[in-house]
């Protein structure tokens, strides 16, 4: 018996998988994705649900600002719930505060070709600076926590377990086909092995996450990929106000790239990890968000190893949700604990065609929801061409950019 063919057959429901079979939908391929599991539970639904592309350089700027078109485009068409919120940054200290104006410099003089597409906006937008009243004004904090800080108008916020939910719905809708609880065995060039028979594909784009080392050791080997964990909470609390945006702090600021890049990060860095040793050996990244139900999503730690222990020790709990008593003057609730595990590389990216038409597509330094849309159109745009494929009814087709 011949094996079933489509243009494009897509490994992995996740956020960069959903992103490759929009792409290929849009342009009109016979698109499948596998997914082994029931739903998709990775990454992908693990995380904040913060779109952060401002605070992103390079490659994650430009994959960052197509999946930000993506994103606003998905709300429209596939019901994903979609803050466009900016980030709102709280700089407790003069050296936080100095990352943000040599930022808010930097990002004055952006080229034309980076600047954020903010309808006619001047660069020196993208980068708003807040004095210490302005700062208290719109984040709900504790008294006298803030020395300033900075809004961010592009970036976005979703919530990323009903996001998946929306574009799986909206892309099944439109004729890509979906085969949950089908595991792969294999990808080789033209044929994708499942536990539920082959499957013939001129392109296949493998978006397993960290799991990538299941079907390309050698691949994560060489690359030095491997996983990495955090510790996640949602709580309930009393703020004083809705929190009107995702939240950074200065632990934030080590960890972006745009931050990172800065003179003024070394002295933040210097002095954060003199002070607080216990939450530099969690590589804290202290930020928040809020959900539609008012509840907020702490977080997050940060750990790695080929594997990751599924035992959490209740010491990265305490220390988040010290931290959040701290900054906003309220005693948090717990209403569930996760643990994320995501693929890590010393790259921000994998892009890669190890075998002729299979593609390997996963974002490596946790920011697979800012840019994993973009990174997925990417991938696909560069093989959509030289596919030979028949039309698809013109329903299955979504307008292309």
């Amino acid at each position: 018996m011949s094996a079933e063919r489509f243009d494009l057959v897509v490994v992995g429901g996740g956020v960069i998988g959903l992103g490759a079979a929009y792409a290929g939908m849009r342009r009109g391929l016979r698109t499948l994705v596998v997914e082994r599991g029931s739903e998709a539970t990775g990454a992908s639904i693990r995380n904040f649900g913060h779109l952060c592309v401002t605070p992103q350089t390079g490659v994650a700027r430009r994959h960052g600002l197509v999946a930000r078109e993506l994103w606003l485009r998905l709300a429209r068409d596939a019901g994903v719930w979609l803050r466009e919120s900016g980030t709102l940054v709280v700089a407790r200290a003069a050296d936080e505060l100095a990352v943000l104006e040599e930022l808010a410099e930097a990002r004055s003089g952006a080229s034309p070709g980076e600047q954020m597409p903010r309808g006619g906006a001047a660069a020196r937008d993208e980068v708003q600076l807040l004095d210490a009243s302005e700062t208290a004004g719109r984040i709900p904090l504790a008294p006298g926590v803030a020395v300033g800080g900075a809004f961010l108008p592009a970036d976005l916020q979703a919530d990323p377990r009903q996001a998946l939910q929306a574009i799986t719905a909206h892309l099944a809708g439109r004729g890509v086909e979906f085969r949950f609880r089908t595991g792969v065995g294999a990808v080789e060039p033209g044929i994708v092995r499942t536990s539920r028979g082959p499957v013939a594909a001129q392109h296949v784009v493998v978006a397993t996450n960290h799991d990538v080392d299941q079907l390309f050791p050698e691949v994560a080997e060489r690359l030095g990929i491997v996983r990495c964990g955090l510790d996640m909470l949602r709580v309930a609390a009393p703020l004083a106000a809705p929190l009107a945006a995702p939240l950074l702090t200065g632990w934030s600021l080590l960890r972006y790239g745009a931050f990172a890049e800065t003179t003024a990060v070394h002295a933040l860095r210097e002095r954060l990890h003199g002070e607080r040793p216990d939450l530099t050996a969690l590589d804290l990244n202290q930020m928040y968000t809020q959900l539609p139900d008012g509840s907020l999503i702490v977080g997050d730690t940060h750990y790695r190893g080929a594997a990751i222990t599924p035992f959490q020790g209740e010491a990265a709990a305490d220390a988040l949700l010290e931290e959040f008593e701290t900054l906003f003057g309220a005693t948090p609730r717990v209403l569930e604990r996760w643990q994320g595990v995501y693929a890590s590389g010393p790259e921000e990216f994998l892009d890669l065609e190890p075998l002729p038409g299979v593609h390997l597509a996963a974002a490596t330094t946790g920011i697979g929801m800012t840019t994993g849309l973009g990174l997925a159109e990417h991938v696909v745009a560069g093989f959509a061409d030289r596919i030979d494929h028949e039309p698809r009814p013109r329903h299955h087709q979504e307008g292309t950019r």
